[in-house]
């Protein structure tokens, strides 16, 4: 049996469990981060977060490697990284202001601002539907199509290290997040399948967004989410280049010039408690 000591963090409710892989031998399989994500008898998680040592021939600082709570592993999350770089300060693993990390998508950069937030640089969109990826005959497009029991839905797509559809609605309380995120989830249209998110515009430079996950449901943040529903907006001329993102757990600010150009997401990170746990 191995003891492994955690930290349980969240970015605006979407909890994480954060583990130092560096100072202690870590190898979970899919079924123990299942076990891990239980609510019940387990820890309790949206994703689980590694710290793990950059390879040798690496300028990055550290790996960051991220677990759905259903055992599989994705290349991004936004709220997490602000939870990673909080971890790492609080455990003192690097004190610098600027920190630089490799994903299974690229390198992040993750900086701390005023009054405790974290800005993390999220890299360049990916439009190109083969990029995304994005099943479909179309041309590279603002807005895409799919049927869904006989109701057609137009949503816009773009990767930010992962895969994200976004669909504007009226109003956000009666989206259907939990029917047909469920579904566009997992659609053939998505062969890697995707994040959902649903979107309110109150203004151009202010947005409401609840976001089904990819692997996880619906969470309380997504801060990858919140960032591709601004570049959508902002791609069909609904939006601004600087946007206040208001989710149910929170409120994100999201900037992005446009194409060919880095998006940034702002927010905070919230320790929770400390434990270790055997397995």
């Amino acid at each position: 049996m191995t003891t492994i000591a955690f930290t349980k963090m969240h970015g605006l409710g979407n909890d994480f469990v954060v583990i130092d892989a560096i100072n202690q031998t870590i190898n979970l399989n899919p079924k123990q981060i299942r076990f891990l994500a239980d609510r019940h008898f387990g820890i309790g998680f949206d994703q689980l977060l590694l710290v793990e040592t950059s390879h040798p021939d690496s300028s990055a600082d550290f790996k960051y490697r991220i677990f759905n709570a259903d055992g599989s592993e994705v290349s991004q999350c936004g709220n997490g990284a602000r939870c990673f770089a909080h971890f790492i300060r609080r455990q003192k693993l690097s004190l610098k202001d600027d920190i630089l990390v490799d994903t299974h998508a690229g390198q992040l950069l993750l900086s701390f601002s005023q009054n405790d937030l974290i800005s993390v640089n999220m890299g360049i969109p990916k439009h190109d539907p083969a990029h995304i990826p994005l099943a479909t005959s179309s041309p590279q497009s603002s807005q895409y199509s799919v049927t869904i029991d006989t109701i057609e839905w137009s949503f816009s797509a773009v990767s930010i290290g992962n895969p994200h559809a976004v669909i504007v609605i009226d109003d956000i309380k009666t989206a259907p997040v939990n029917t047909l995120g469920k579904i566009l989830e997992s659609h053939p249209v998505f062969p890697e399948r995707a994040n959902i998110g649903f979107m309110q515009i109150i203004k151009p430079n202010h947005i409401k967004l609840r976001v089904f996950e990819r692997g996880s449901g619906e969470t309380l943040a997504c801060g990858s989410g919140a960032c591709a529903a601004v570049i959508c907006g902002i791609e069909r001329d609904m939006l601004e280049k600087e946007v206040r993102v208001e989710l149910p757990g929170g409120e994100l600010k999201i900037h992005w010039q446009g194409r060919n150009t880095p998006v940034f997401m702002t927010g905070s990170a919230t320790p929770v408690f400390n434990g270790t746990i055997s397995l």
